[in-house]
C-alpha cells in the first residue's frame, strides 16, 4: 500500500501536508470516527480523498451544496479518479444507472446530498456498496445550534446501521457547543476531534464605523490593489455598488443566486483570471472558489452571523500574504439587522401559506410529486400571490431545513443521454433506420461509456460534425428518445423546486411552533454577537474570533485595527486586558466617575488606568452621562 503523502504526490504534487491533515488521515486509516476541524481554505477534501483511495471500495461524500459536489466531482474526475454526484436534478432512471455503477462499476466517490440519503431506492444500493468511509461535509448543520442548521443531516447516523465505515466530519466553522452536538448526532463511537488554528497571521480584521460607506469603499481600493470581494445582503445592492465602482473606473462584475447560471459562470471564471479585480456579491459567491491571491473583503453591511462573516473574510489571503478584512457599519446596520428576525421571519401560519400557493402555483395534487423537480422562479410566484419575496423565501428555506422541499438556484445541467439498447440491437436499428445511422455513428465516435451511464453531450458539437443545425439534432435526439433507443435530457438551467416528500395538505404541516421559536432564538443570538463583535473596540478582532470558535490563550493578532490603536498606549497586553476587564465589571454594576473608578482598582498605576479609560470611551466602550459618571456600553 502507498502511503498518504505517496498518495498526495500522485494525485495533487504536493510535497506535504497541511495543517492537521496527515493526522487526520492516520486516524480514517486507523478506523476511528473523526471530527475535523479546519478553517476556510485549509484543505479539507484531501482528508477524506486520500484516505478513500487508499484503501478497497467506495467513499460516500455527504454535502448540502450541489455546486460543491459537481466541482468536487469535476475536480477528481481531471485527475483520473472516477466520481459521481447523485443530485436532486436527476431523474429516476439517472439514478438508478449511477448507483449501479457505485456497486459494480469502480467508482471511487459518490456524492450524495443529506435528502438524497432518505431515498429508499439510495438506501437499497447502498446495503450492497462496498463503503470504507462516510464523510460528512458542511457537519456544522447538524447542529441546531449551528448557523445553517438542517434537520436532513439528523437523519444521516441511520446510514451507520447499513455499514462499519469510520466517518469523517468536516467543518470550517463550529462552537464548542457544535463540535459536542456533531459528535453525539453522529453517533460517535468516541469523542475525537482534530483541530487546526482558525488563526490567520497575516489576515487584518478591521470593522469601520462609516455613514459615507460607498465613499470608504471607494477610498480603500484605491489604496489596497489586488483582487478583492465586496460583499452585499441585497441583490439589489451588489448592481447598485456595481454601478458605482465603474462610474471610477474598477473593473467589477455583480453576481447573486437570481442571474442566469451562464452568466454566473462568465462572471466568476473572469474574476479568476484576474480580467475584473472586484466581485460584487451576495454570500451566493465564494463557497468551493479557492483564489489564493484575494488581497480585501470588504463587507457593506453586517452579516446575519460571526461564522458566516469568518467564512466569508476568510476567503482574503489564502496565499498567506498581507490581507485586509474590512466591515463597514453604522447605527442604521446594527437597528436594520437587530430588527432582522421580526421583519423577516414567518409565522406557522405563514408558513403553511406558502407551502400551499406552492402546491397551486405546481397544481399538484396530494400525495404526488415524491422526487420529482419543477422550474420554479420566485419572483412570478411572488408577484401572482402578492407576497413579499424576503419573507416568502425564508419560509420556503424553513420548508426545506424541515425535509419537505429543496429549493436551488439555477444550476448549468447540460444535456445528457444514455444508450437503452444493447450494441447488437442498436446495430439492427440502424440497418432499419438509415436516417438515425449517421447521428449514432458520430455519437458513438464522440462519447464514451454510452451504454453504462449518461454522458453530457452538446448538440452544437454535434450538429457540427454532422453539418447541420442545432435544432435539428435536437428533434433527432428526440426521436430516438421516443423510440427508448436513448434516453435524452436536455439541457436545463432554470432555478428549481424538488418534493423530497409526497406533497402534504398543507394544514397538517408538522411544524412545531416551539422549536421556530427555538430557531429564531438562536438567530437572534448569533446576531446578537455579530453585533457585539462590530461594536467591540477593545478586545483584538482576531482574539474575539479565536474565543468564539472556542480557542483559548490567545494572544493579540497585532494587525487589526484595535491592535493597532492600542499599541500606542505602551502597556502590555495583560496589564491593558486586566485593567478593562475590572472597568467592564466595575461600571456593569454601576455607573462610575472618573475617581471612583481609579480608587477601586488599587493593584494598577493611575496613569495606566487613566489611558485604559481614555481608549474605552474614545472607542465608545463606555459612556459618559449627564452627572459625569462612566458607564459600560451594552
Amino acid at each position: 500500500m502507498q502511503s498518504p503523502l505517496q498518495t498526495l504526490q500522485q494525485y495533487w504534487g504536493f510535497n506535504s501536508f497541511r495543517n492537521q491533515q496527515e493526522a487526520i488521515i492516520n486516524d480514517v486509516l486507523n478506523g476511528k470516527d473523526t471530527l475535523a476541524l479546519l478553517p476556510t481554505g485549509g484543505g479539507k477534501s484531501i482528508c477524506f480523498q486520500i484516505p478513500a483511495l487508499m484503501q478497497e471500495g467506495i467513499c460516500i461524500v455527504i454535502s448540502p451544496l450541489i455546486a460543491l459536489m459537481k466541482d468536487q466531482v469535476h475536480s477528481l474526475q481531471e485527475r483520473g479518479i472516477k466520481s459521481i454526484a447523485l443530485t436532486s436534478e436527476m431523474t429516476l432512471s439517472e439514478m438508478d444507472i449511477c448507483l449501479d455503477n457505485c456497486i459494480y462499476g469502480k467508482t471511487k466517490f459518490l456524492y450524495v446530498s443529506p435528502e438524497r440519503l432518505e431515498n429508499k431506492m439510495v438506501q437499497e444500493r447502498l446495503k450492497k456498496m462496498n463503503v470504507n468511509l462516510i464523510a460528512v461535509d458542511e457537519a456544522h448543520c447538524i447542529s441546531e445550534w449551528g448557523y445553517d442548521f438542517r434537520p436532513s443531516y439528523l437523519k444521516i447516523s441511520k446510514i451507520r446501521t447499513l455499514h462499519d465505515a469510520p466517518i469523517l466530519a468536516l467543518t470550517a466553522t463550529a462552537t464548542p457547543i457544535v463540535v459536542r452536538d456533531i459528535q453525539e448526532k453522529l453517533s460517535f463511537k468516541k469523542e475525537n476531534v482534530k483541530k487546526s488554528s482558525f488563526l490567520r497571521p497575516k489576515l487584518s480584521y478591521v470593522v469601520l464605523n462609516q455613514n459615507d460607506k460607498d465613499g470608504k469603499l471607494l477610498q480603500i481600493l484605491q489604496k489596497i490593489k489586488g483582487s478583492s470581494i465586496v460583499y452585499c445582503n441585497s441583490r439589489r445592492e451588489t448592481k447598485r455598488v456595481y454601478k458605482l465602482l465603474k462610474e471610477y473606473s474598477i473593473t467589477s462584475h455583480f453576481y447573486h443566486g437570481g442571474l442566469d447560471i451562464k452568466e454566473r459562470e462568465l462572471k466568476q471564471k473572469q474574476w479568476q483570471q484576474n480580467h475584473v479585480r472586484v466581485m460584487v456579491a451576495t454570500s451566493a459567491f465564494g463557497m468551493g472558489i479557492d483564489k489564493p491571491n484575494v488581497r480585501l473583503v470588504i463587507h457593506m453591511q453586517i452579516p446575519y452571523s460571526l461564522e458566516a462573516y469568518f467564512q466569508e473574510a476568510g476567503r482574503a489571503g489564502r496565499d498567506e500574504k498581507m490581507a485586509y478584512a474590512i466591515l463597514l457599519i453604522n447605527d442604521f446596520d446594527v437597528k436594520q439587522i437587530s430588527e432582522y428576525v421580526v421583519q423577516s421571519f414567518p409565522s406557522l401560519k405563514e408558513i403553511k401559506k406558502v407551502y400551499q400557493h406552492v402546491a397551486d402555483y405546481l397544481q399538484l395534487a396530494i400525495g404526488s410529486a415524491e422526487g420529482e423537480g419543477f422550474d420554479f422562479h420566485l419572483q412570478d410566484f411572488c408577484e401572482r400571490y402578492e407576497l413579499g419575496q424576503v419573507k416568502t423565501y425564508n419560509a420556503l428555506k424553513l420548508l426545506e431545513k424541515e425535509g419537505f422541499i429543496k429549493l436551488t438556484d439555477a444550476v448549468n445541467q447540460p444535456s445528457r443521454i444514455y444508450f437503452k439498447m444493447k450494441h447488437s440491437e442498436l446495430y439492427h436499428f440502424q440497418i432499419n433506420n438509415p436516417v438515425y445511422d449517421r447521428l449514432i455513428k458520430i455519437l458513438l465516435r464522440s462519447y464514451t461509456d454510452l451504454f453504462n451511464s449518461f454522458v453530457k453531450i452538446q448538440e452544437s458539437i454535434i450538429a457540427k460534425r454532422m453539418g447541420s443545425s442545432k435544432k435539428e439534432v435536437k428533434q433527432y435526439l428526440e426521436k430516438l428518445h421516443s423510440f427508448e433507443i436513448i434516453e435524452y435530457i436536455p439541457q436545463n438551467s432554470n432555478p428549481k423546486l424538488f418534493f423530497n416528500v409526497a406533497r402534504h395538505d398543507a394544514k397538517d404541516l408538522t411544524f412545531s411552533s416551539i422549536k421556530l421559536a427555538e430557531r429564531n432564538g438562536v438567530i437572534e443570538e448569533k446576531i446578537s454577537i455579530i453585533i457585539q463583535y462590530a461594536q467591540n473596540m477593545y478586545k483584538c478582532r482576531a482574539s474575539f474570533l479565536m474565543q468564539y470558535f472556542g480557542e483559548s490563550n490567545n494572544v493579540r493578532c497585532g494587525i487589526c485595527d484595535v491592535c493597532l490603536e492600542r499599541n500606542n498606549l505602551e502597556m502590555s497586553d495583560y496589564e491593558f486586558e486586566k485593567i478593562a476587564s475590572i472597568i467592564e465589571q466595575l461600571l456593569t454594576e454601576s455607573a462610575k466617575s472618573a475617581d471612583e473608578i481609579i480608587l477601586s482598582i488599587i493593584k494598577y498605576r493611575e496613569d495606566k488606568i487613566i489611558k485604559v479609560l481614555q481608549f474605552l470611551y474614545e472607542n465608545e466602550q463606555i459612556e459618559r452621562r449627564d452627572n459625569n459618571k462612566f458607564s459600560w456600553k451594552h
